[in-house]
């Protein structure tokens, strides 16, 4: 396998690289690093790049954009964050007042001139990929939608068995219980008050008249995720049919899985009883963690831990509970 070498990255400006066939079709957005340390993505474009360049992959129809480093500050140290997470509250600021302000007002408009979006994550503990779709076609204040069947016919070929719906609505109850735990002259320094705060790259997509895919890859180190996130892109393409050939198969024995509520981290002596990994499964009662205070942070009911972030500083999410979904993905 050749990739191109990995050079410097500024952090005043986006590296974009745009191609368009010369027959219509679907227009492709594929974003990595969106967090800095999460590089499969990034890998697997810049092999992609180096496909285009030599003939290997020829474009047909529509066109795709790629932006191997969507978060240049936080690639550049090596961590989830620049300033903050760019992956929250992502909306056009006329007053930027952090640096992922400044890439949201270059990123957001880049996003909305696109029909579909395919985005490159990976997580920190050990666990296998999985995809994360956005909720049914709907009307509703949170999160309207009309295009799930595209979305989820999508997101069913590109490989990992397990797909995972519910964020943004989990995401919003989870504010609801953090305000009621805030006192009413602390709101204001915490941005994760907001619903709006729930707002990523997908959920931006989705407000544009798009849809969007969240691939988490695998573990930030291993060394399968930069393979995970180069065939979503070709089974992507091919799905689209933006490339000859035949389309991916829709991934047998799907896992489908609902988050159902968010936990957050209250006090940085906050442990977890374990190191726990994303989707390892839960009993009803059985402790997952310690609070500062002393007390037990028991499992409400069956189901399974997601996102597990030992490092997470208080005040934030500290994990996800997931339960079996009864959702039809149309298969």
């Amino acid at each position: 396998m050749t990739t191109s070498p990995v050079l410097p990255v500024p952090t005043t400006s986006l590296r974009v690289h745009g191609f368009r066939a010369l027959a219509p079709g679907p227009r492709l957005i594929v974003l990595g690093a969106v967090h800095g340390n999460e590089t499969s993505g990034s890998r697997a474009i810049e092999r992609v790049l180096t496909e285009i360049d030599t003939g290997t992959l020829v474009l047909q129809r529509g066109s795709v954009t790629f932006v191997p480093i969507t978060n240049p500050l936080a690639y550049q140290k090596k961590q989830r964050m620049g300033e903050r997470n760019l992956n929250r509250n992502l909306y056009p600021n006329a007053r930027p007042q952090d640096y992922e302000d400044h890439v949201a007002n270059v990123l957001c408009p880049l996003l909305a001139e696109h029909d579909v979006l395919l985005d490159l994550h990976s997580f920190h503990t050990t666990g296998e990929p999985f995809v994360m779709v956005g909720p049914k076609d709907n009307h509703g204040e949170l999160e309207p939608f009309a295009h799930a069947a595209q979305e989820q016919a999508l997101a069913l070929r590109l490989g990992p068995r397990r797909i995972v719906e519910g964020w943004l609505e989990t995401y919003a109850a989870g504010v609801k219980r953090r305000l009621e735990r805030t006192l009413p002259g602390e709101r204001a320094q915490l941005l994760g008050t907001d619903p709006r705060y729930g707002v990523g790259t997908t959920e931006y997509m989705r407000t544009q008249g798009g849809y969007g895919i969240t691939l988490e890859c695998g573990q930030h180190d291993d060394p399968k995720a930069p393979e995970v996130a180069w065939q979503a892109i070709h089974r992507t393409l091919a799905h689209l049919k933006m490339v000859d050939g035949a389309a991916p198969p829709a991934t047998s024995g799907i896992e489908l899985l609902r988050l159902t509520e968010v936990v957050d981290k209250y006090h940085s002596g906050d442990q977890f009883s374990r190191a726990w990994a994303s989707y390892d499964p839960v009993r009803r009662n059985e402790p997952i963690g310690t609070r500062q205070d002393g007390s037990t942070v028991l499992a409400a009911r069956d189901g399974y831990i997601v996102f597990p972030n030992p490092t997470a500083v208080a005040g934030n999410e500290w994990f996800y509970f997931a339960q079996a979904s009864t959702r039809d993905l149309g298969t």
